[in-house]
C-alpha cells in the first residue's frame, strides 16, 4: 500500500477577501501538464491550496515544483491514484473540493510495449479515484483526457469535435477513452459534477523527452541523431502548455458537469515540419534527421474543433506556435541540470529499447 508523505509545508494560504478559496487536489501534478497547472494555478490563485497526488514513476519529478517548496499554499503527498484508503483519508482530512485529475500512463510507445500498466493505472486507477469522489461528494471533478481518444483523420476530414464518435487505434488511446466513458457515467448514474477535457499536442516546459520536440530539441543540442518515424507525414494540431492549462481552470471554474471541452492550438503541422523548425532555432543541420521504422498503427493526423470552449468558456489560445517553440527551446537550453537528470535511468533504458535497433536500421539503409 502507498504511504503518505508531506513533503512541502501544508500550511494555510494568504485569503483573498474577494473569492472563495479552494481546496484543490490535483493528481499527476508533478509531470509536465500537471506540474505547470500547479504552477499557473499558484499564480494566478494565491488563496485557494492545493495538494499534489503523484506516484512518481519515471515522468514524475518532484524538481518540476522545486521553485514552489517554500509556498505555505501547497501541499504532496506521495501515492498512487488506485489506492482507495490513501484516497480516502487524504479527501477527508485537507477537505478537498474538487480534483483536477493529470495522473496517468500517457505514451503511446510504452502502451505497445506494455499496455497493461496503462490498463491498470487509466482504467482501473481513474475508477478507484471516481468512487472515492462519489463517496466524499467532491464538489467537481476535471478528468484531463487527449484527442487520441477519437482515432485518425484523412487530410480532407474536418477537425473532432466533442461529438466525434471515439475510435482509439493505441492500447493508450484506447485506456483514455474507457476512462472517459467512466468519467461520464459517473456524473450520469451517480450525479457526480464531473467535466472532461481532450487537447491536442501539448509542448512546453517539463515534458519528458520521450515525447517528440524535447526529444528532438535535446538529442540536437547534444548533436545526435533525431529519429523521425516513417516519412514524417504525420499532422498534429499543437497547443503550448500555458494555453492547455488555462482552458483546463477555465474548465474547472465554469464548464457544465457532464460535458466534454476540446482544446487546441489551432496549429496543425506535420511532425518533419516541426523538426525542421527546431533545428532552426538551435542552429543544426537536417543531416542529424534518421527516418526510422514507423510506430506500429501511427495515426496519420489529430485535430480538434475548439469552439466550444471559446464561445462557452471564453477561452482561447494565446500562444503562437512560433513564440512557443522559441519558449520551449530556451527553457530547455536554460535547464541542463534537469534535462540531464530525467536523461539517466529508465529513460535510458526506454530509449535504447525503442529507438536504438530503428536507428541502426536507418544507418544501414543509408
Amino acid at each position: 500500500m502507498a504511504t503518505a508523505r508531506n513533503i512541502f509545508r501544508l500550511g494555510r494560504a494568504v485569503f483573498c477577501p474577494t473569492m472563495p478559496a479552494m481546496n484543490l487536489l490535483v493528481t499527476g501534478g508533478c509531470g509536465f501538464i500537471g506540474a505547470n497547472f500547479v504552477h499557473q494555478q499558484r499564480r494566478l490563485y494565491p488563496q485557494d491550496r492545493l495538494v499534489v497526488l503523484d506516484a512518481l514513476t519515471y515522468c514524475g519529478n518532484l524538481h518540476n515544483l522545486e521553485s514552489l517548496t517554500n509556498d505555505r499554499g501547497l501541499g504532496f503527498v506521495r501515492g498512487e491514484i488506485g489506492d482507495a484508503e490513501l484516497l480516502g483519508r487524504l479527501l477527508r482530512s485537507e477537505q478537498i473540493d474538487a480534483i483536477v485529475h493529470f495522473a496517468a500512463e500517457s505514451h503511446v510507445d510504452r502502451s505497445i510495449l506494455g499496455p497493461l500498466p496503462f490498463v491498470q493505472t487509466n482504467v482501473v486507477g481513474t475508477t478507484v479515484l471516481l468512487e472515492s469522489a462519489r463517496q466524499a461528494q467532491i464538489g467537481r471533478f476535471v478528468h484531463v483526457s487527449t484527442d487520441e481518444v477519437y482515432g485518425t483523420l484523412s487530410p480532407t476530414d474536418p477537425p473532432f469535435t466533442e461529438q466525434t464518435p471515439l475510435a482509439p487505434r493505441s492500447p493508450y488511446a484506447a485506456s483514455k477513452a474507457a476512462s472517459d466513458h467512466l468519467a461520464l457515467a459517473y456524473a450520469h448514474t451517480y450525479g457526480l459534477p464531473v467535466v472532461v477535457t481532450r487537447c491536442s499536442n501539448n509542448y512546453g516546459p517539463y515534458q519528458f523527452p520521450e515525447k517528440l520536440l524535447p526529444l528532438m530539441i535535446l538529442s540536437a543540442l547534444a548533436d545526435q541523431p533525431l529519429p523521425v518515424y516513417g516519412d514524417g507525414q504525420q499532422v498534429r494540431d499543437w497547443i503550448y502548455v500555458d494555453d492547455h492549462c488555462a482552458g483546463i481552470d477555465a474548465v474547472l471554474r465554469r464548464g457544465q458537469p457532464g460535458e466534454v471541452y476540446n482544446f487546441g492550438g489551432h496549429a496543425e503541422r506535420k511532425n518533419l515540419d516541426m523538426v525542421h523548425a527546431l533545428l532552426e532555432l538551435v542552429d543544426k543541420p537536417r543531416s542529424l534527421i534518421r527516418f526510422v521504422a514507423d510506430r506500429p498503427g501511427h495515426d496519420r493526423r489529430y485535430a480538434v474543433d475548439c469552439r466550444k470552449a471559446e464561445q462557452l468558456l471564453g477561452w482561447r489560445a494565446r500562444w503562437t506556435l512560433e513564440d512557443g517553440l522559441r519558449e520551449t527551446v530556451r527553457w530547455y537550453r536554460e535547464h541542463p541540470g534537469w534535462c540531464h537528470s530525467v536523461q539517466s535511468g529508465e529513460y535510458r533504458t526506454f530509449y535504447e529499447r525503442n529507438y536504438a535497433a530503428r536507428l541502426e536500421r536507418a544507418a544501414e539503409v543509408a
